[in-house]
């Protein structure tokens, strides 16, 4: 019975409310349009911090979370002392940190032999020609940067001991030289003089992000990878340009990078400086980013919401002045101070849902036509949607509630004098 007569009285001021609304179209319209505008950024700017958290982090993740690369800083801070020839870094280093165990909180450690002067070598097939970076490489190499092949395979131990000339090539390599669709395995390309038969083909990766930020500045699918010992002999030298390494955990990528500088400093008696760049900074430049875009995004959103909330106050201020000789009449004929209360919350209430709704729909549309202009998945999320209306109902009772008290504690007497 109680269940009932509640039920009765929701129904009551929920139609009470839709009346009261309807009499005041246009106050009504710019109060659902602030609290639309504001649900609306709250939405957009949940969507675009969570999904862009995700797609910066998987296109991070095809480095490896826990990747180091150590090179030799050739920037030497006194200009005046002559600039020692080589890499820093040498076939026989890397035989020795496997060696002696100086590093334990290293997994795995690969050469990466390239040009540092040019970048971009010539290559070609037929008369085709491109210029693509070429990567010396060797086995381990392949797990610690996240590298997989969708045609053929990866290098084999006799194909680097033997300096082999094979090579496999990256997605864009095979479409402008190849075509998209082709097969290129067994066929031949040339490097200079060198002929390397193609054995496989890399899986595309996605850093069109970072790339536009200008965090990665080479194309990882506009590439060749060859046996390390290859380019060291076409290119007479035995250097190695960079070490790549992944740490065995993330607790310990600080530790494996401080671990094989301080090695190499020692191995070549302090002859050298070296740069150590790890994922883990990169990690935090990128949560750096999304918490200001957030924060900005958050404090705009927050002020459309406080306008909308304004709105609803200044709508509810307003129907209490008007509706003062109504008032006075229904608690003289019996109505509550609760029943008051209740009829001017539940119509701030309505102006808050109904704004929340129609924010939900805009901000869908927002997201999805971010992502087209952006090429960058957002999917709104169901907690998102949930958070932003639960928010503007939230705000639309905060607004209401006292314009609504003031109404409930209306004497009967004063309010039926009002005119």
């Amino acid at each position: 019975m109680i269940s009932f007569s509640f039920g009765l009285h929701v129904r009551d001021s929920l139609l009470q409310a839709s009346a009261s609304l309807r009499d005041n179209r246009l106050r009504t319209l710019l109060s659902v349009l602030a609290v639309s505008v504001g649900v609306a950024a709250v939405l957009v700017i949940g969507t675009v911090t969570i999904s862009g958290r995700d797609y910066v982090f998987a296109e991070l993740e095809s480095y490896g979370l826990n990747t180091i690369w150590i090179y030799r800083n050739t920037v030497d801070q006194n200009p005046l002392a002559p600039m020692r020839r080589g890499s820093g870094i040498t076939n026989d280093d890397l035989a020795e940190i496997e060696k002696s165990g100086c590093c334990p909180a290293v997994l795995r450690l690969a050469p990466l032999v390239y040009n540092w002067e040019t970048w971009r070598e010539v290559i070609r097939v037929g008369n085709m020609f491109d210029r693509v970076k070429v990567e010396g490489v060797d086995l381990d190499y392949f797990p610690i940067n996240r590298e997989d092949v969708v045609f053929g395979r990866i290098f084999r131990p006799d194909e680097i001991e033997q300096r082999k000339s094979v090579v496999i090539i990256g997605p864009k390599v095979q479409e402008k030289l190849f075509g998209a669709h082709s097969n290129p395995l067994g066929e031949a390309i040339r490097l200079g003089d060198t002929r390397l038969t193609i054995i496989g083909v890399l899986k595309e990766k996605r850093r069109g992000f970072l790339m536009k930020i200008g965090a990665e500045s080479n194309d990882a699918n506009d590439r060749i990878v060859i046996p390390y010992t290859l380019y060291q002999q076409l290119a007479g030298s035995k250097d190695i340009q960079t070490l790549v390494a992944e740490a065995r955990d993330g607790d310990s990528v600080e530790l494996g990078s401080k671990q094989l500088v301080s090695f190499l400093q020692r191995q070549h008696n302090n002859k050298y400086d070296y740069v150590e760049v790890n994922m883990l900074r990169w990690i935090d430049t990128a949560q750096e980013l999304l918490r200001n875009i957030s924060l900005v995004g958050l404090i705009a959103a927050s002020l459309s919401l406080f306008v909308g909330g304004i709105g609803i106050m200044n709508i509810m201020s307003t129907s209490v002045v008007e509706r003062t000789r109504e008032i006075g009449i229904r608690k003289a004929v019996g109505a509550r101070r609760r029943d008051i209360l209740s009829q001017f919350l539940f119509e701030a209430m309505f102006i808050s849902a109904i704004g929340g709704f129609f924010g939900q729909i805009f901000g869908f549309g927002m997201a999805y036509l971010l992502a087209h202009l952006l090429g960058i998945p957002l999917v709104p999320s169901l907690l998102t949607a949930v958070l932003s209306l639960l928010l503007a109902c939230i705000v639309g009772m905060l607004s209401g509630y006292y314009p609504a008290h003031k109404a409930a504690c209306l004497r009967p007497v004063e309010a039926l004098r009002h005119e």
